[in-house]
């Protein structure tokens, strides 16, 4: 450079964010996509499903339900597993709720973030309401699940440490994104949606330290929102046009602009990130779901059970033991979001279901003495492969001084060690047939594997 010359001002890793991911939006056609994509959303909605019929019938989705039913007499979008209809962005939110209810559902590893709850209900609210066909409604989760996680994975684990929670933060994003292919909006309408969804973004992590059920209504706020956003687009209104990437957007926000840009853009219209979504064997936090897969295999091959066990060690990366180390149960999110009571519970229980976290389950004598005994730490090689890896690491210390180690790079459900096709089915069976009975059980699996055949989405609405 010669001598007095200005030095070129490098342009902005992230510049036109905002427009790409619009531009992606609006590219994506049903035909483009791959066999296994098309699978991969398939998967997706048939575990939606599952998740949303089982938390149908917790508390937290009894009580929305309920103040829905007095409150709102639209009746044009279906609330999964009830015959109560509610306005689309209603039934959005509560179908979104249920979801969560259980702490069941899909996520996604790099992101830090669950998908299904806040795509899936703006998806069928929406879908419902427009008369949108099948394929539409299967890129429109694509699509969804590839915004929210590239949103999400991008920021994380910052926005984690500063105490975002990404399912409701990123989530907004993919159901507006979502909603926003279904609607087959154009690239300058699908921006303005981006947005909008960008200030509509919010969702703090405080629920980790008191078990708050403001956690459930996280996907639920984001599907609402999103189908919002996306309909308030097509209607003129308009967003930020720099949302994510400006000097006030969202990142610059949410985490001090500490962003992974080559995370957002990697394979953008290449590869869909709904192929690497992880699904769920156990009804708890997935941050130590590793952890619980080492105990029961330990337990498998060594035989002991739980008076034979004198300490428990649980080795997770650092966002996996903040916030999950504590040793209280005053309520069901508490206990599900505790390390040390579910390694307890897969010593005793040799496996983890719904019903094992509730107040007479927990209560049991050799239960509390195991969570007494159970200690989640910081394990280094956890922290370095993270969120690359989501591994755990366990010593079971025995009464007879035994210790057995154990540590699993992937858990069940992501990986190298997915669920299959027939895991998945069976999950959807062993925790809807009770709620919804065999037949409509097997209209429901069928629909699902043949949904891009399928002439309309009716057994999805349909709960009578």
């Amino acid at each position: 450079m010669s001598a007095g010359a200005t030095k070129p001002i490098a342009a902005h890793p992230g510049a036109g964010a905002t427009a790409r991911m619009a531009e992606h939006i609006a590219a994506a056609q049903f035909e483009k996509l791959s066999a296994p994509v098309v699978h991969a959303a398939k998967r997706a909605l048939l575990d939606f499903v599952t998740c949303a019929v089982s938390g149908s019938a917790m508390p937290v989705s009894r009580a929305l339900l309920s103040y829905y039913e007095e409150s709102d007499a639209t009746r044009t979008a279906a609330v999964i597993g009830s015959t109560v209809r509610l306005s689309a962005p209603n039934a959005a939110l509560v179908n979104g709720a249920n979801t969560h209810g259980l702490d069941f559902d899909d996520g996604h590893t790099h992101a830090s973030a669950h998908p299904a709850g806040a795509v899936f209900p703006a998806i069928l609210a929406a879908a419902e309401q427009h008369g949108s066909t099948p394929q539409d409604m299967l890129l429109a989760a694509v699509m969804g699940y590839d915004v929210m996680v590239r949103i999400a994975a991008a920021m994380h684990p910052g926005s984690a440490q500063r105490g975002w929670h990404n399912t409701a933060v990123g989530g907004v994003f993919g159901a507006t994104a979502a909603v926003a292919s279904l609607l087959k909006l154009n690239a300058k309408q699908a921006r303005d949606a981006l947005g909008l969804a960008a200030s509509f973004a919010g969702g703090i992590r405080e629920y980790l330290y008191d078990g708050a059920e403001v956690k459930r209504l996280h996907p639920g706020k984001a599907a609402r929102d999103g189908l919002l956003c996306a309909e308030f687009a097509r209607r003129g209104i308009t967003g930020a046009t720099e949302a994510l990437e400006g000097r006030n957007g969202f990142y610059n926000v949410f985490v001090d602009g500490k962003v992974k840009w080559d995370r957002l853009f990697e394979g953008l219209g290449q590869r869909y990130e709904i192929e690497s979504a992880y699904f769920k064997p156990y009804p708890c936090c997935r941050h130590y779901h590793s952890a619980v897969d080492g105990i029961l295999a330990l337990r498998a091959e060594h035989g002991f059970n739980a008076a034979d066990v004198k300490h428990l060690d649980i080795g997770l990366y650092a966002v996996g033991v903040k916030g999950h180390d504590h040793k209280h149960a005053d309520n069901l999110l508490d206990a599900q979001m505790s390390a040390p009571c579910a390694a307890a519970l897969a010593v005793v229980d040799g496996g983890i279901a719904a019903q094992n976290f509730l107040p007479d389950s927990l209560a049991r004598p050799e239960v509390q003495r195991l969570i007494a005994v159970a200690d989640a730490r910081l394990d280094a090689e956890c922290e370095r492969i993270y969120p690359g890896r989501r591994s755990g690491a366990v010593r079971v210390t025995l009464n007879d001084g035994r210790a057995l180690e154990a540590r699993v790079l992937d858990p069940k459900g992501e990986g190298e060690n997915p669920m299959s096709d027939a895991d998945l089915e069976k999950k959807f069976m062993v925790n809807c047939k009770p709620l919804l009975g065999e037949d409509k059980c097997q209209r429901l699996r069928a629909t699902v594997w043949q949904f891009e055949n399928a002439p309309d989405a009716g057994e999805l609405y349909n709960w009578k």
